[in-house]
């Protein structure tokens, strides 16, 4: 079976992302030399704009990386790769949206200074929904036993870099023992995150997610669910502290990642949690899917 068609936009050129469009001396390719931001569409319209945006230029700023367009432009790119996407027969009900960004190629050598200038790529697919097994029954995870999660004070979980050798290793160890995602543990022995999601309890009906301070991504979802979502649901949240000798205290599991939005967990290793269709994660899914409409019929500059 043909892999799904995925369109490219390389500095501005529409491709076939099959298509070879990043030279070997770049330095994304080279290093993990690079930031990136992905995005996701609700009822065609490109959600959380300013959110990713402000987050790609505090990590470009991390970095010391000038980013090559401003905000406007490169919402125009990538509108504009959503309709290449449409025109070359894509059929998404709604997007994954990717730019990545690196520092650009030069010669071989670690020296910043030796890159020329800042390359993107934007790349516009279906965004792939769990499917209904999933949030019916939940995901099992496991703890990462092997690796920790880099701290703060090396390459800071919560710069989103293209340098993701920590969260795949620590996946592929929770893979091999036949879980769907990981949890990832810092060196103090306190839960962070999962490989690509936040992750959040709850407990009589209050949610608890970890603090920045652990050692996290600042995820768009988790910070929506934070400070507007819960909010309007009528859901008290918290950032806790949490290791794994407290999971018996919660009730509930679930991730938060921008496109999933909230899945709920039914274990983590031989932890299980509840998962039913009144929980707190449902509710707070449901609260989400309202505030992405809302987002959406007020944003036709945003609309695809």
């Amino acid at each position: 079976m043909p892999a799904p068609y995925v369109q490219a936009n390389t500095n501005g050129r529409l491709h076939d992302a099959r298509e070879a469009s990043v030279a070997p001396l770049n330095r994304g390719f080279l290093y993990g030399d690079a930031i990136y931001e992905v995005w996701r569409t609700y009822h065609g319209v490109v959600f959380a704009w300013e959110e990713h945006w402000r987050r790609l230029e505090q990590s470009a700023a991390a970095l010391h990386l000038a980013l090559p367009f401003a905000a406007a432009e490169a919402r125009g790119e990538v509108l504009r790769t959503i309709a290449a996407f449409r025109a070359a027969g894509g059929v998404a009900e709604d997007y994954y949206i990717r730019l990545q960004i690196t520092r650009g190629g030069g010669a071989i050598g670690l020296d910043p200074a030796l890159a020329d200038r800042a390359d993107f790529v934007i790349l516009v697919q279906a965004n792939k929904a769990h499917p209904p097994e999933v949030l019916e029954h939940g995901l099992r995870l496991s703890l990462a036993r092997d690796l920790r999660r880099n701290p703060p004070d090396a390459l800071n979980p919560a710069w989103k870099t293209g340098n993701y050798l920590n969260n795949i290793l620590c996946l592929r160890e929770a893979r091999a023992r036949g879980a769907d995602e990981v949890v990832i543990l810092n060196h103090a022995g306190e839960i962070t995150e999962a490989a690509v999601s936040n992750i959040a309890f709850a407990r009589q009906g209050v949610v608890h997610t970890p603090p920045l301070t652990a050692g996290i991504l600042g995820g768009i979802t988790r910070e929506l669910v934070l400070g507007r979502v819960a909010v309007a649901a009528g859901i008290e949240v918290r950032q806790t502290t949490i290791r794994p000798a407290d999971l018996p205290q919660y009730d509930e599991c679930f991730l938060l990642s921008t496109t999933k939005d909230v899945t709920p967990v039914a274990a983590i290793d031989e932890h299980r949690f509840t998962v039913r269709p009144d929980s707190t994660a449902a509710r707070l899914k449901i609260a989400f899917g309202e505030f992405a409409r809302h987002y959406a019929a007020q944003r036709a500059e945003l609309r695809t």
